[in-house]
């Protein structure tokens, strides 16, 4: 039976545990993030395909399963799975996605890397994803794309079923155009973007990026301007746009553009900051610390993340403010990236170096400036870090959005806390409330430091409250709901054009 819904994720949507040596595919263990969201949609279409590829090894292949159901679904909610030797991993995912393209989406050209890049398998593999998703779809299905891995998808797709539904999610930021335009393959990237009847991005601002490049490049028509909705601030803050394009019009083709920022589960995360033993541990931290002000700082080591800026801000507070020696904590979450990920190594040694650096300088016998946790932390135990912490602390200098800005405000339940967030977060348009914070001023990260752990209780609540009610009216089922509504709502009845044949995508 084809499938009316077909979701394209690199990640699969279960965990995999061997038991009595045999392979059973289980919920995950952290039921938070967008996965659970999009599982709801592929559980629940009358069939579905939800296609992600999988490490294998070459000897493997032949006898690989590369359709699997998990415990308790229906059959008709197919796990499609592509099989990639680690090589292929290594070159698509480590190097090619990671040293030359996540640089330009987060506008660090600096970092751009060419020559290690293989584009031959990036293509490779965005052509396995789109044979998959045309061997599963239905003629009038809905395939749903995520991610800047699988730019290349919507092309492939377009060539073999012209007349299906294609969605795109860009869960990262999208760069201006001039910076955009750095990569090599540029026109190959928008070429194929501009297959999508819907492509959806995290704020305004990413969208007339978009479309910026798309016209820097190709002939692209202007169709529909629209003021950009009330749940983002429309000016004052660095990412904010007051109007925003909803609809183009390229070789006969209308590409409905969108802004729809992934949000969290704040009821998810309510019932676990009550759960009992998430209260223990939170009375455990607060009585480790004391009346001490507790700042959090969760992330994962990725020069993007502004995790030097911040340990150089706190340095300079600690000598700024000397009676705050001894009274406030740093605990501060820098997961190391996999052993793959060469471009972060430089990166997690200036984290540990300063860390060591400030302990070593501040750090008494009976208190120690700053905690580091490399390796994950379980979600409870986060949670509970969340909800003791006064304040969080996200200073990226560059992020498509950050959950954990809105995890931190559904962990307190708008009742007190302070938010000290990166106006170059997506989510700073959608946070105005926040302390709003500039990691690239010196100056101006110490006054916002200052007035977060001087900020009255009054205050706190009137700002969280006006966060929470942001973020539990636009949750991560509602940002799932936005955009299935939006691609279902696709007109189809305008005349496609035929695909060339064997056309190439082109490079620039």
């Amino acid at each position: 039976m084809k499938s009316s819904l077909v979701i394209l994720y690199h990640r699969e949507p279960y965990d995999e545990v061997v038991e009595n040596g045999k392979t059973v595919y289980r919920e995950k263990k952290s039921p938070n993030g967008i996965v659970p969201t999009l599982k709801s949609f592929f559980a629940n279409a009358d069939s579905s395909t939800w296609v992600a590829w999988k490490q294998v090894a070459e000897d493997q292949q032949e006898s690989f399963d590369d359709r699997v159901t998990m415990e308790g679904w229906s059959d008709r909610a197919v796990i499609r799975r592509i099989p990639l030797t680690a090589e292929r991993v290594k070159d698509f995912y480590y190097i090619t996605a990671k040293e030359a393209i996540w640089p330009i989406l987060h506008s660090f050209p600096e970092h751009f890397t060419y020559e290690s890049s293989d584009w031959e398998n990036f293509q490779y593999i965005n052509k396995l994803f789109a044979d998959a998703a045309c061997e599963e779809a239905a003629d009038d299905a809905l395939i749903w794309i995520h991610d800047y891995n699988l730019w290349l998808t919507p092309f492939y797709i377009r060539q073999k079923m012209p007349n299906v539904k294609i969605a795109f999610f860009h869960h990262t930021p999208f760069p201006a155009a001039d910076v955009f335009n750095i990569l090599h393959w540029r026109e190959a990237i928008i070429d194929s973007l501009l297959c999508c009847d819907l492509c959806g991005f995290h704020i305004p601002r990413y969208v007339e990026n978009f479309v910026s490049a798309a016209r820097s490049l190709r002939d692209v028509k202007l169709v529909e301007r629209k003021p950009v909705p009330e749940a983002f601030t429309p000016f004052g803050t660095a990412l904010a746009e007051p109007d925003m394009t909803t609809r183009l019009e390229y070789k006969g083709r209308t590409v409905n553009v969108d802004a729809f920022p992934v949000g969290t589960n704040p009821g998810y995360i309510h019932e676990m900051v009550n759960k009992p033993s998430v209260q223990q541990r939170v009375a455990e931290i607060r009585n480790d610390i004391g009346d001490n002000k507790l700042i959090v700082s969760a992330g994962r080591v990725d020069y993007v993340k502004g995790a030097k800026e911040m340990l150089l801000c706190f340095e300079r507070l600690l000598e700024r403010r000397p009676e705050l020696r001894g009274k406030v904590n740093l605990i501060m979450t820098a997961v190391k990236a996999a052993a793959g990920m060469r471009v972060y190594k430089t990166a997690q040694s200036e984290i540990e170096q300063l860390v060591g650096q400030i302990n070593g300088k501040y750090s008494t016998l009976t208190w120690n400036a700053i905690s580091l946790f490399t390796e994950p932390i379980p979600f409870d135990d986060l949670m509970a870090l969340y909800k003791t912490a006064d304040i969080a602390w996200i200073p990226p200098l560059r992020d498509g959005l950050n959950l954990v800005a809105k995890e931190y405000i559904a962990a307190h339940g708008g009742e007190n806390g302070v938010l000290v967030l990166s106006e170059f977060t997506g989510s700073a348009v959608e946070l105005p409330d926040a302390v709003l914070t500039n990691p690239y001023s010196d100056k101006n990260m110490d006054e916002c430091i200052d007035i977060a752990l001087d900020m009255p209780l009054e205050e706190q609540k009137r700002r969280m409250a006006t966060m929470h009610k942001a973020i539990t009216e636009y949750d991560v089922q509602q940002w799932a709901n936005h955009m299935f509504r939006e691609a279902n709502a696709v007109d189809m009845t305008e005349p496609e054009p035929e695909p060339e044949p064997e056309k190439e995508l082109a490079i620039a």
